[in-house]
């Protein structure tokens, strides 16, 4: 067996991408604009166009003098994503993306339709320092964090996508590549733009955002007094410390009862209910004893709607010896937690045959 990796909660330094629109607020646009020669009333044309129009090239961009418009975007416009490879799954409905950033980076982002909405799953992260054994993102290690305008771009695009069909993106889950909690900073900021009324964002409602993280504990109190009522995902995937200490080695710093804690306050205090995500892998976590033990743990802090439970089939990697459940033994372990009155759902999952699992694209790409 390899040598487990390191955890990594400090980002390494590296050069940052060129300042974006999407990295600005509003009040930073407008003195932006004004700085670079131009009437303020230019920060909200443009912003028009991104988050409402959509357009980012500036031959579209007919409502400004046609003498300034690529000085524009040239200052405040860069690209930052460049599209590597595209892969579709289930009949056109999962698109995922693999990305290649200005200091040639990967990340990747899924645009998944369903039948009453369109999610994106994005990344925060190029790479992971977790160090979660199971997973391919985190087995690659972590190379920087993403800004807050990479993030938001890559629902911009997904968007985009859908713009022929009169479709957007309305629901962003932060369960892409990287860890959401050690990118706080730019995940809380790019969360602002996706939330902020049009022409300042994207006008989604923060219900259909969902931030997920493997238990900073630090950083989930912190998302509890940020007043942008997200999602919280927590990702257990064992209800004890001797197995997560394995699986999931945050563990070590802060362990289930702490990060469970974490979990239920921030509902108690956002009254928005938390989601434990669990992934079930073959004779390692999935035994019906464990899933006594799961309801128990939640059952602990009361029977008051706080909590869901979201069982996601494992989704291997190439040459991995961890592996998806048997089906006798996902149900047993859907059957536990239901007599136990814990609300549980199996994962509607999503492009297993274009390596659906995060990092399988960039594992691939030379």
């Amino acid at each position: 067996m390899s040598k487990p990796l390191p955890l990594i909660l400090e980002s390494p330094r590296r050069g940052q991408p060129p300042k974006h629109w999407a990295d600005l607020t509003p009040a930073q646009r407008r003195e932006s604009i004004e700085a670079a020669g131009h009437r303020a009333f230019r920060a909200r044309q443009l912003s028009a166009h991104y988050f409402e129009g959509l357009r980012t090239d500036p031959a579209e961009w007919t409502d400004l003098p046609e003498t300034v418009r690529a000085s524009l975007a040239e200052a405040f416009m860069p690209q930052l994503l460049r599209e590597v490879r595209t892969q579709t799954a289930d009949d056109g409905d999962t698109v995922k993306t693999l990305w290649r950033m200005f200091d040639n980076a990967m990340v990747e982002s899924v645009l998944m339709r369903y039948p009453d909405r369109v999610t994106m799953c994005v990344s925060s992260q190029a790479g992971c320092g977790m160090a979660c054994p199971f997973c391919a993102t985190g087995q690659g290690g972590l190379q920087r964090n993403l800004s807050q305008a990479e993030i938001v771009e890559q629902v911009i695009d997904g968007s985009r996508r859908l713009k022929a069909d009169g479709d957007r993106v309305n629901n962003v889950v932060f369960m892409g590549m990287g860890e959401p909690m050690a990118n706080y900073k730019a995940v809380i900021g790019a969360v602002r733009q996706l939330v902020a009324p049009n022409p300042d964002g994207l006008g989604m409602s923060a219900r259909g955002v969902t931030v997920s993280t493997v238990g900073l504990v630090p950083r989930m109190q912190q998302l509890a007094t940020e007043g942008i009522p997200v999602t919280l995902a927590l990702s257990l995937h064992a209800p004890d410390d001797e197995l997560r200490d394995e699986l999931v080695p945050i563990n070590t710093r802060w362990n289930v009862d702490e990060v469970i804690n974490a979990a239920w306050e921030y509902a108690r205090q956002t009254k928005r209910r938390v989601s434990i995500e669990y992934i079930l892998i073959r004779d390692v976590n999935d035994q019906a004893f464990r899933a006594d033990l799961l309801a128990k743990v939640l059952k602990r802090r009361g029977n008051w709607g706080w909590v869901h439970v979201n069982l996601i089939p494992m989704n291997p990697t190439p040459g991995s010896r961890w592996t998806a459940s048997r089906r006798r033994d996902e149900e047993e372990f859907v059957r536990r937690l239901r007599d136990k009155g814990v609300p549980v759902t199996v994962r509607d999952t999503r492009g297993r045959e274009i390596d659906g699992a995060c990092g399988q694209l960039a594992a691939h790409e030379s």
